[in-house]
């Protein structure tokens, strides 16, 4: 299905890797995931996103920052800012915010409470939310299925799958929705992240 609109995918390594000129070959894509990215250095970078003036930004950010031991708050907040940053900056442009990916069951509790506030947060800054945990988490709830993930923690070709078969149908959800014709007011406030 030829869309010919410019999508931005955004994130870290898993984001950076994925192949998405392939799997959306009808778009206009840019891949600005990053290794090793969290909120606070995706934040330094967020003037890359807006340049590139996409129809729609695809945002999965957060596992990094639970990996660096940064608390709930302090990733709900990350990605809240972010998420209020692009709306600013780009009120024409569509926003679909992907559910932080279950890793080890050590994180689980911590992933899925920040997962719980963002699915709330998004409708405010008029982002759809995609939640990923159902499709890639093992039967307990509580960590990435094993043939979804390498020893170093990067999808597998499997994990990719899993993830398209529910990112395909959010993007088309998302393309339904009109794009905003104008900012929202919505406070300008700094979130300390670090």
């Amino acid at each position: 299905m030829s869309n010919d609109e410019k999508v931005v995918f955004v994130g870290d390594d898993v984001t950076r890797a994925g192949d998405w000129g392939t799997w959306f070959p009808g778009d206009d894509v840019v891949n600005l995931g990053v290794d090793g990215d969290t909120t606070a250095t995706l934040a330094e970078r967020v003037d890359q996103i807006v340049a590139a003036q996409p129809d729609s930004v695809v945002l999965l950010i957060g596992t990094n920052d639970f990996t660096a031991r940064r608390s709930v708050e302090q990733v709900v907040r990350g990605v809240e800012s972010l998420l209020v940053t692009l709306r600013r900056e780009l009120p024409g442009s569509r926003l679909l915010l992907q559910s932080i990916l279950p890793r080890g069951a050590e994180l689980a509790p911590r992933i899925r409470d920040a997962n719980r506030h963002l699915r709330q947060f998004s409708s405010t800054v008029r982002a759809q939310y995609l939640d990923l945990w159902p499709a890639l988490a093992d039967d307990a709830g509580e960590a990435i299925r094993p043939e979804f993930t390498t020893e170093n923690g990067r999808l597998t070709p499997e994990g990719y799958e899993a993830w398209l078969d529910e990112l395909r149908p959010g993007l088309e959800r998302l393309r339904d929705e009109p794009p905003m014709s104008r900012p929202l007011s919505v406070l300008n406030i700094p979130y300390d992240i670090d």
